[in-house]
């Protein structure tokens, strides 16, 4: 992250720290999609995935490990976004978050 501070910086910012869960294996999914893939979706997904991220860990979890799919139409069109990047990318790069 760098010193701007634009309100689209500021953001960012805060996407990322609301990324980072208490669990590795959503950090695993979800800190890869935002720097690879955030900044080339459509804004009605950027404002899904901020949805998401203000859910419950145990709620994202059961989502991104394919148990179960969000009711909410928005909500599963970026868990599957997000599950599709995650195992169509190497993001080895990120296993020492």
């Amino acid at each position: 992250m760098n010193d701007d501070n634009s309100p689209a910086a500021i953001l960012r910012k805060r996407l990322y720290w609301h990324s980072r869960r208490g669990m590795w294996e959503l950090d695993l999914l979800l800190i890869p999609f935002l720097e690879q893939r955030f900044d080339h979706i459509s804004e009605a997904d950027q404002l899904a995935y901020q949805q998401l991220i203000e859910g419950e860990d145990q709620d994202l979890f059961v989502w991104l490990m394919h148990r179960e799919w969000p009711e909410e139409p928005s909500q599963r069109r970026i868990v599957q976004m997000i599950v599709e990047h995650a195992e169509t990318t190497d993001n080895s790069a990120y296993r020492t978050l």
